[in-house]
């Protein structure tokens, strides 16, 4: 086990060694030890890479949504990362995610069947969480909150399957817009958010995690690996 940590600590990639340092071992995340790290982070070949497509005008010449190189995807592989916050060359990425997010066709895809909305409400929640964790957001991040709040299923989740017989939320549906409720609410005491992000919590710790509430079986095998 030692030598597992050594390595992930000397790994070549600052991604890893700051991951190591601060969730295995409790390092400050702060401290100037681990914001030096974090810095190197920028100039790495994983994040050099994922910024290679941009344009003169600082965009990703795709749309936002496109997998794994849009914009929405880039910014969250940067915040998954640890990518410094406050970066404002990341801004025309942050506006190609609101024209998408934002625009008059997001919405009108929204639908609501049996009166659950029925949306893949994990693009809202990425979207809250990099805003927040890379230092982007403004105030039309509070839309992103809003809208989950408002979406939010009887049994704290969400789901973007329209079946009308679909009645449990979405594990994969709800994690991440969990996450970026959290997030929400660190930064911004908002209690509305802290509700909101319990409730998610409420629809793994009813399940154990990751077994069935009907008959106490695992769900999906991915899920314990």
């Amino acid at each position: 086990m030692t030598d597992i940590a050594q390595q992930l600590l000397q790994s070549d990639d600052p991604a890893i060694r700051v991951k190591a340092a601060v969730t295995g071992f409790g390092a400050d995340p702060y401290s100037w030890d681990i914001m030096v790290k974090r810095a190197e982070i920028r100039s790495s070949p994983r994040v050099q890479g994922l910024l290679a497509d941009r344009n003169e005008d600082g965009r990703l010449p795709y749309p936002a949504y496109k997998k794994w190189r849009g914009a929405h995807w880039v910014l969250a592989q940067l915040a998954d990362v640890g990518y410094p916050a406050g970066d404002e060359s990341l801004i025309p990425l942050r506006e190609q995610v609101y024209d998408w997010l934002l625009s008059d066709h997001h919405r009108r895809s929204i639908r609501t069947i049996e009166g659950r909305v029925r949306r893949c409400a994990s693009q809202e929640g990425n979207a809250l969480y990099y805003l927040l964790a890379l230092g982007l957001a403004d105030h039309r991040v509070e839309e992103l909150a809003d809208r989950l709040v408002e979406w939010q299923w009887h049994d704290g989740g969400w789901n973007c399957d329209k079946r009308p017989e679909a009645v449990n939320s979405s594990f994969m549906e709800t994690l991440i817009p969990m996450r970026g409720l959290a997030w929400h609410n660190k930064l911004t005491g908002s209690g509305k958010t802290m509700n909101a992000a319990a409730r998610a919590a409420n629809v793994f710790l009813k399940r154990r995690l990751f077994r069935r509430q009907s008959d106490g079986e695992i769900i999906e095998p991915d899920f314990v690996r």
